[in-house]
């Protein structure tokens, strides 16, 4: 299992959501307004198998892309989005615990 953690700019945020979960994908949006790279920016948690990173990949582009198209207008950044794939076993978790 790996976890991919994409930060994508909001102007592909919701049709990235709308359309990825109709393809059966489930994740978790992060929304903030600064701090991590820029303001206007969404990340998303994508739990995926290591055998589907790839069609994941290709949809997140392929969304952005075809809202592009729709739109008719193209992304004045260069890339669209940013992503980081870690693996889960690698992962450290950690616990609080309250009063």
């Amino acid at each position: 299992m790996k976890l991919l953690v994409c930060i994508i700019d909001n102007v592909y945020a919701d049709e990235v959501e709308l359309q990825l979960k109709k393809q059966g994908y489930r994740m978790t949006e992060l929304a903030s307004s600064g701090g991590f790279w820029r303001k206007g920016n969404t990340t998303f948690l994508f739990g995926v198998e290591e055998n589907d990173i790839g069609q994941l990949q290709e949809a997140l582009k392929s969304t952005c892309l075809d809202l592009e198209k729709r739109k008719q207008r193209k992304s004045k950044q260069a890339h669209r989005y940013t992503s980081f794939l870690l693996d889960v076993k690698d992962a450290a978790p950690f616990m609080t615990i309250g009063k």
